[in-house]
C-alpha cells in the first residue's frame, strides 16, 4: 500500500512540472513512461473503485497534496484533487503536454505518436484516451463560448442556434461533473455565475431548462454507479436556482416573459417561487393619480407593463400554470380589499386588463373566423 501511495506522489509531481518549461529536457522515452505511469494509475482507478480501504487511503493521499501550500514548486497539482480524477489521469497529463511549448519536438512527436497511433488495431485504452480528449476539448470549447459569445438579438432564444449549443454544452459539462462528485454540479455553477457575463449565462440557463434529456453515454450505461437519471442536468439547474434567491430573482428579471413561461410550465417548482417574485413586484408599485397609472418609488422597481406583460403571458400558459396565476391574483385582490374599481387595488387592476385583453382577443379570433367564412 505504501507502495502505491509513493507512486501516486511521484505521478502528482510529475503533473505539475509537465506544465512547466522542465518538460524542455524531456525525450520521446520520458514522454512514454510519463504517459505509462499515468495509464497505470487510472487501472488503479478502474481496478479499486469499490474496495473502501485502498480509495479511502488514495483519496486521502490526494485531498492532503490538494490542500498543501507550495508542495511542487506551483502549489496543489490542479485537477487531480480526489480518486475519480485518477480516472483520466493520463488526459489530464496529454493535455498539458500538448499545451506546453516548451516540449521539444522529438517529444511532442512522440506524444502525438501516442494519443492517435493511425489506421489499425487500437487497444480500448487508446480508444478512450482519444474520446477522453476530445470531451475535455469540448468541455474547454464550452467554458469558452460561455464566456465570449454574448446574447445575439433573437426573440426566440430558445430556438437561436449559438444558445442551444452553450445549452448543450452546460448540461454535459454538468454531467461529468455530477459524475465525479455530487456536491461539485452546484459549485461550479456558482463560479461560472461569478466569471461569466451574467445576462447571457442566465439566458443560456433558461435555454437548457428547455432541451430534451441527455442519452447516457457508453460509460456511464456500462457503470450504473456513475449512472444519471436523464433529467438530472436540469434538476441541478432548478435546484441550484431555487437555492440562490439573488441569482433566481435576477434570472426572473432578465429573461423574456414568454420564455419564463415555457421554463415554468415545463419545471413547476419554479412557478410558485416565481409568482412570488411577481406579487412582490406587485406589491412596492402605488398608484400615481396624476398619471393615472401604477408607478414604483425606486428605479428598479418593475414597471406596471412589464409586470402585466409577465402576468398576460402565464395566463396564456396551459393549466394547471394557468389557474395557479389567476387563483394567486385572486387571492392578492380579495387581501386588498377586494376592490371592484380601478386604481384602488394593483391586483383588481391586474384582473381587469388581462380579462379585457383577454375579452378582446376573442373578438378578433371572431372577427377573423366571420371574415374567413364569408
Amino acid at each position: 500500500m505504501e507502495s502505491l501511495l509513493q507512486h501516486l506522489d511521484r505521478f502528482s509531481q510529475l503533473l505539475a512540472v509537465s506544465s512547466t518549461t522542465h518538460v524542455s529536457t524531456w525525450d520521446p522515452a520520458t514522454v512514454r513512461r510519463a504517459l505509462q505511469w499515468a495509464r497505470y494509475l487510472r487501472h488503479v482507478h478502474r481496478r479499486f473503485g469499490r474496495h473502501g480501504p485502498i480509495r479511502t487511503a488514495l483519496e486521502r493521499r490526494l485531498h492532503n497534496q490538494w490542500r498543501q501550500e507550495g508542495g511542487f514548486g506551483r502549489g496543489p497539482v490542479p485537477g487531480l484533487a480526489n480518486f475519480q480524477a485518477l480516472g483520466h489521469c493520463d488526459v489530464l497529463l496529454s493535455l498539458r503536454l500538448l499545451e506546453n511549448r516548451a516540449l521539444g519536438d522529438a517529444a511532442r512527436y512522440h506524444l502525438v505518436q501516442q494519443l492517435f497511433p493511425g489506421p489499425g488495431v487500437r487497444d480500448a485504452d487508446e480508444e478512450t484516451l482519444q474520446e477522453s480528449l476530445a470531451r475535455l476539448a469540448r468541455r474547454r470549447s464550452a467554458v469558452h463560448m460561455l464566456r465570449f459569445n454574448g446574447y445575439r438579438e433573437n426573440p426566440n432564444l430558445q430556438e437561436d442556434s449559438l444558445m442551444k449549443t452553450q445549452a448543450e454544452l452546460l448540461l454535459e459539462r454538468l454531467q461529468e461533473v455530477g459524475n465525479a462528485e455530487a456536491e461539485r454540479p452546484a459549485r461550479f455553477l456558482s463560479s461560472l455565475w461569478e466569471r461569466l457575463p451574467q445576462n447571457n449565462f442566465l439566458k443560456v440557463i433558461a435555454v437548457a431548462l428547455l432541451q430534451p434529456p441527455l442519452s447516457p453515454r457508453p460509460q456511464e450505461e456500462l457503470e450504473p454507479s456513475i449512472h444519471k437519471s436523464p433529467g438530472e442536468g436540469s434538476q441541478v439547474l432548478v435546484h441550484w436556482l431555487l437555492g440562490n434567491s439573488e441569482v433566481f430573482a435576477a434570472f426572473c428579471r432578465a429573461l423574456p416573459a414568454g420564455l419564463l413561461t415555457l421554463v415554468t410550465s415545463r419545471h413547476p417548482a419554479l412557478s410558485p417561487v416565481y409568482l412570488g417574485l411577481l406579487t412582490d413586484w406587485g406589491h412596492r408599485l402605488h398608484y400615481d393619480l396624476q398619471k393615472g397609472i401604477w408607478v414604483g418609488t425606486e428605479s428598479q422597481d418593475v414597471p406596471w407593463e412589464e409586470l402585466h406583460d409577465r402576468f398576460q403571458s402565464l395566463c396564456q400558459a396551459p393549466p394547471p400554470l394557468k389557474d395557479k396565476v389567476l387563483t394567486a391574483l385572486e387571492t392578492c385582490k380579495a387581501q386588498d380589499g377586494d376592490f371592484e374599481v380601478p386604481g384602488l387595488s394593483i391586483w383588481t387592476d391586474l384582473l381587469l386588463a388581462l380579462r379585457s385583453g383577454a375579452f378582446r382577443k376573442r373578438q378578433v379570433l371572431g372577427l377573423s373566423a366571420g371574415l374567413s367564412s364569408v
